[in-house]
């Protein structure tokens, strides 16, 4: 049976970890990639890791940087939408095939891709903005944090 009550307050019990998490969250959003870029990022990765805390907090974000809620909406279908940039849409694609490891196709040909819209210390950016959504949703997820009223 599955229930939707936290298991532990893990934000209480590993309070150094928590901070330090959180602190890299808050550099990347401040970063070069701009807090846009990472909120689609973190928004994407967390509607494909089911994080439905993640997703309300990520879309919220979006919603407050002026994104529209149309905008907001599409960009689980960000391939047929026209509201996504270049660089959006590259970041995306990359996003998408690293948080599928290991049976994405994180290819020389799409690091290709993402190298004509990215230079390299952006996709470092990008790497550790991935890995640290990822690390929030399998928090959130495993702990079952609740959503926010």
């Amino acid at each position: 049976m599955h229930t939707s009550a936290a298991r532990v307050p893990y934000i209480q019990l590993a309070p150094k970890a928590f901070q330090g998490l959180l602190d890299l969250s808050q550099t990347l959003k401040k970063g070069p990639l701009g807090e846009r870029l990472i909120d689609l990022v973190w928004l994407r990765v967390s509607q494909l890791n089911g994080c439905a805390y993640c997703i309300d907090m990520h879309g919220q974000d979006l919603l407050r940087q002026g994104l529209s809620p149309r905008e907001l909406n599409a960009v689980a279908g960000w391939r047929e939408a026209p509201f996504f940039s270049e660089r959006e849409r590259a970041a995306l694609r990359w996003t998408e095939l690293i948080n599928a490891t290991p049976n994405g196709d994180a290819s020389d040909e799409e690091f290709a891709r993402l190298s004509q819209q990215f230079s390299p210390a952006e996709i470092a950016e990008l790497g550790f903005a991935i890995s640290t959504i990822v690390a929030w949703n399998l928090l959130n997820v495993g702990f079952r944090q609740p959503l926010p009223a």
